[in-house]
């Protein structure tokens, strides 16, 4: 490759950073724009607020599209002027229609954080967690019109670990995924690197995650609630009802671990002590080390208790209409 790559890149997310960052400081490419979704109101003052994306495009000084709909005539004709070698989306949050994908002479690259074909979709990182897979990792695609059924042009894998959250496997996936994608790019355009069919068999859809997923079921077994937890933080958290009145407080788990030998009535307070909260599950029970009550701050169980004592025989309930 001696002209430099002409990339527009295209992303949202807090993920996609790091994989425009190794871009933009690539030699052998020249990121000549970003497209990223509209600024949206967010916060409680609900301002509007640029994405992760366009904040790291303006500094570095990279000019910004921001269409509502990628499928405008008017957005397609900018991309055409662009004249893009290669288009890279990560995390872009729109499905693109093929007449983006037949602009740039290379196609258009997907990095998509899971093994594909399995968590095609929104939410790959949380279910592997949530269906308790040893390992996950980042799927280089080359994009078709589907929901992420192209080709695949590289992977790489990563064990998930017992300490792994959503939050810790974002992070490591979005290092990774920048780092296979510079590995791949050279050997790619220059068609030493054929992409290869997904497999027919294997394929799952991973959903969108809402915030009432986040609710703990204490009927089903420990080790499923604590994939639960750690799928589902920093967000949206996982939660339960202690028994208040007048109506019951809102609990949310931050952190917690197996206890397989203890087991009781599903959601009673087995214990409460300086070793954290041992709830009862379907099967086993789980040690909550840290929790938050509603309008709260973050603490280790033992200084909530400390404040707020719970009797051992206390039942704690699933938590309902979440908002």
């Amino acid at each position: 490759m001696s002209a430099p790559l002409r990339i527009v890149f295209m992303g949202t997310a807090e993920l996609a950073c790091p994989s425009l960052a190794a871009l933009a400081s690539w030699p052998v490419a020249a990121v000549v724009a970003v497209v990223t979704q509209p600024d949206r109101a967010r916060g409680r003052d609900l301002k509007l607020q640029p994405s992760a994306v366009k904040t790291l495009a303006l500094a570095r000084q990279i000019p910004v599209l921001q269409p509502e709909r990628a499928r405008h005539e008017d957005f397609i004709a900018q991309l055409r002027a662009l004249a893009p070698d290669l288009l890279v989306v990560a995390a872009y949050g729109q499905i693109l229609p093929q007449a983006i994908l037949d602009l740039p002479r290379h196609g258009c690259l997907n990095v998509h954080t899971s093994l594909l074909p399995k968590y095609r979709g929104a939410a790959p990182i949380q279910w592997a967690i949530l269906d308790d897979q040893p390992e996950t990792g980042v799927t280089i695609m080359k994009m078709d019109a589907g929901l992420d059924t192209g080709a695949i042009v590289r992977v790489v894998t990563t064990p998930i670990l017992p300490e792994d959250n959503a939050q810790t496997l974002h992070d490591r996936l979005a290092t990774l995924g920048a780092r296979l994608l510079l590995e791949t790019i050279p050997g790619y355009v220059r068609g030493e690197i054929l992409p290869r069919p997904q497999p027919a068999e294997g394929s799952s859809y991973a959903r969108k995650i809402t915030k009432q997923d986040g609710a703990l079921d204490w009927s089903q077994p420990a080790r499923t609630l604590w994939n639960r937890l750690r799928a589902f933080t920093p967000w949206p958290g996982t939660f339960t009802h202690l028994p208040a009145t007048p109506t019951p407080q809102l609990l949310k788990i931050w952190r917690a671990e197996i206890e397989p030998a203890r087991s009781g009535p599903p959601g009673e307070i087995l214990q409460a002590d300086k070793t954290g909260l041992l709830i009862a599950c379907g099967t086993g029970s789980l040690r909550v080390l840290e929790l938050q009550r509603e309008g709260g701050r973050r603490l280790a169980t033992a200084d909530y208790l400390a404040g707020h004592p719970l009797p051992v025989g206390t039942k704690v309930s699933t938590a309902t209409a979440i908002q």
